[in-house]
């Protein structure tokens, strides 16, 4: 099939196309001598296809082969702007626009209260962007709507207000509030903010484990790999990863259900509790609500909790876990987390790896991925924890406790939950915050964005073997 069509943007296949060059040369053993050509592996020619020149477009990628090695070494951040690409958006902020009458009101001038505007002699307005703190009254008192907030995209996916605009006009993220959440990776049309890649960790374990290495290397997927690559059928997913070498695959989905049936029974003995399955959210909680820390779940997430319960229970286990998720990358650095996972890859990252080694996946036959109940499943969408903790309860005798859930879909209602909470607003006992719109399946990481169907996420449960939590954890047993 033709390859961009595994992606929603060209900017996507553009960050797929170097993922997969500094992928195939690490295979190879060839990075290093060939590291400076690999911009012009991916524009040959002297004929730009997306800048102004070649020359500007190959130094970009060369920005861009870095975060593919693993980014700048001196920021544990994930997310980064590539500073040379972040060159095209209009500074952003509130303009006047040509609809601007020239009126004789001024309106817009008696709301500003700090004589940013100014008129030209044609009576046009004029926004003197030294004095605008961007307050928009003045927009709001135009007559003719000719005042503008010219947002940009990467500062309007930012729910958390951790992008501003820099001296040299380019995107800067503040890393005190940013939680790794890659909305705004994914909404920069110019693909000049992207997340760090550990692809090469991963083949470097990948290689090691075929030379006879003395480890198994386990893949976890999140469940929400049931709404990803679409051209071909799941069970062809798990071949491919077996056939890049992967020892064996487990669902993180088997780790959502230890945590449904932990996570319920500590929210009955304290009585209230905030998830802590979504990384982002945890961290934004953390970051912004320390009086409420106390009451993150003190389970580890899905993906941690299975991988730690394979490395307990597998001699020389190594654990890769596979997502739509840049947060998880962050997680994976936590001293709670780094003792049980490996190394973390998205799912772009992991088509890029299939054709790295040139491995079609249509080709293959079905594998079975099959070891979690349909509660563990619908973690991934929205609402699905709150009826896996319901369904927690229900199985462990705790029903006599009254669960009232609120399901946050995306970090806007996950803020105005714990607003409520902090202010002792909030009537409901369990917030199960999601970073992303929608759930995992609305993760930065995917391949297609718009494969949001919860329905799909259910239906997905629904073929699982086990129908409850503890028919599938009771194989761990």
């Amino acid at each position: 099939m033709n390859e961009t069509r595994k992606f929603d943007t060209k900017v996507q296949y553009l960050k797929y196309k170097v993922l997969r060059e500094v992928a195939k040369q690490a295979w190879n053993d060839t990075l290093l001598e060939n590291l400076l050509d690999i911009p012009k592996i991916i524009v040959p020619g002297k004929t730009p296809t997306m800048r102004c020149c070649v020359y500007k477009e190959r130094a970009i990628l060369a920005e861009r082969v870095k975060i593919a090695m693993g980014g700048r070494s001196d920021r544990s951040n994930i997310i980064e702007v590539i500073d040379i690409a972040c060159d095209e958006c209009p500074a952003a902020g509130y303009e006047v626009t040509d609809s601007c009458r020239g009126c004789l009101a001024h309106r817009c001038e008696d709301a500003c209260k700090r004589g940013a505007i100014s008129f030209d002699h044609n009576h046009v307005a004029h926004i003197d962007k030294n004095k605008c703190v961007e307050c928009g009254q003045c927009a709001k008192v135009c007559p003719y709507s000719a005042i503008a907030n010219r947002k940009r995209p990467c500062q309007a996916a930012c729910k958390i207000k951790a992008i501003s605009i820099n001296e040299n006009n380019a995107a800067q993220i503040d890393d005190k509030k940013c939680i790794s959440c890659g909305a705004c990776v994914y909404q920069c049309p110019f693909g000049a903010i992207s997340d760090k890649s550990y692809i090469l960790n991963v083949v470097d374990l990948l290689k090691k484990s075929q030379l006879g290495k003395n480890y198994k290397l386990f893949a976890v997927v999140a469940p929400s790999i049931s709404s990803q690559f679409t051209y071909a059928k799941l069970g062809q997913v798990i071949s491919g990863l077996k056939k890049l070498g992967f020892h064996t695959v487990v669902e993180a989905a088997l780790g959502a259900d230890m945590v449904a049936q932990a996570e319920s029974k500590e929210l009955a003995e304290k009585g209230f509790l905030t998830s802590s399955c979504c990384p982002a959210f945890v961290d934004y909680t953390r970051k912004n609500y320390p009086t409420l820390i106390p009451h993150i779940s003190h389970n580890l997430s899905p993906m941690a909790t299975i991988a730690r319960y394979i490395k307990e229970t597998t001699a020389n286990a190594k654990v890769v876990f596979i997502g739509p998720c840049t947060a998880k990358k962050m997680e994976v650095q936590l001293d709670t987390v780094k003792p049980y996972v490996d190394s973390a890859l998205t799912f772009e990252e992991l088509q890029a790896l299939f054709d790295s080694r040139d491995i079609d996946i249509t080709a293959l036959e079905e594998d079975v991925l099959d070891n979690a109940s349909y509660f563990g499943r619908i973690f991934a969408r929205s609402g699905g924890l709150s009826d896996a903790v319901a369904e927690g309860l229900k199985e462990q005798g705790l029903d006599d406790f009254e669960l009232h859930a609120v399901s946050c879909d995306g970090i806007e209602e996950c803020k105005k939950a714990l607003t409520l909470k902090s202010k002792n607003l909030l009537k409901e006992n369990f917030i199960e915050g999601m970073a992303c719109v929608g759930g995992c399946i609305g993760g930065a990481g995917c391949l297609t964005h718009g494969a949001k169907d919860k329905a799909q996420v259910d239906r997905y449960g629904q073929e699982a073997m086990e129908k409850n939590i503890l028919d599938a954890i009771s194989i761990l047993q």
